[in-house]
């Protein structure tokens, strides 16, 4: 397994939409595998391939707490087949979007159905933290990234200091600067 590096935001790769997996291979599973790693070391609970540079429909999420417990989830073309008509609000954020974090409204409960690891169908039904977490990834597969999801003003105060940050962090690395590792405080926030 390989940590990738993780784009951020207003990376335009990050706005396009992936293309489906035709097989489950054994590319496709390095990808997987790869992607878990990377989320882990990041860290967070969930990750798309268009965040790693790959335009493929490939997720991989692992929400573990005390109350749930699903281990890691090896999703290829994730799709929502089924979504409540009750909204929840949650506070996101996004490994791509480091450090900035804003309250999203999305279905309660959805039906996602999927290609595993394996490459066999399955379809699991998502509530509360996961059913968030499965629709801010497949949002990723789209090119849509949480913040499309908020105020105009507010994305583009956002997109506004991450691009301040990469310029600082550019300039500090031309000048041979150490760089701190961008880390989300908060794992469960960092989709």
């Amino acid at each position: 397994m390989a940590l990738l590096p993780i784009l951020t935001a207003p990376d335009p790769r990050l706005k396009k939409k992936s293309l489906p997996v035709e097989t489950v291979d054994a590319d496709v599973r390095q990808l997987m595998d790869d992607m878990l790693e990377t989320m882990y070391d990041a860290p967070g609970i969930g990750l798309a391939a268009p965040q790693v540079g790959a335009l493929k429909r490939v997720i991989v999420l692992d929400i573990d707490r005390e109350e749930t417990k699903t281990g890691p989830l090896f999703m290829a073309n994730p799709e929502i087949v089924e979504a409540s008509d009750d909204d929840v609000i949650y506070e996101e954020g996004c490994l791509s979007v480091p450090d900035h974090y804003s309250d999203v409204a999305r279905p309660e409960n959805v039906r996602v159905r999927y290609l595993d690891r394996d490459g066999k169908q399955q379809e699991l039904a998502c509530e509360g933290l996961l059913a968030t977490c499965v629709q801010h990834e497949i949002d990723h597969l789209d090119g849509v990234l949480f913040i499309d999801h908020i105020s105009s003003l507010k994305r583009n105060m956002i997109l506004r200091k991450l691009l301040k940050a990469r310029k600082e962090k550019e300039r500090d690395e031309a000048e041979g600067k150490p760089s701190a590792k961008d880390q989300a405080k908060d794992p469960e926030h960092a989709l």
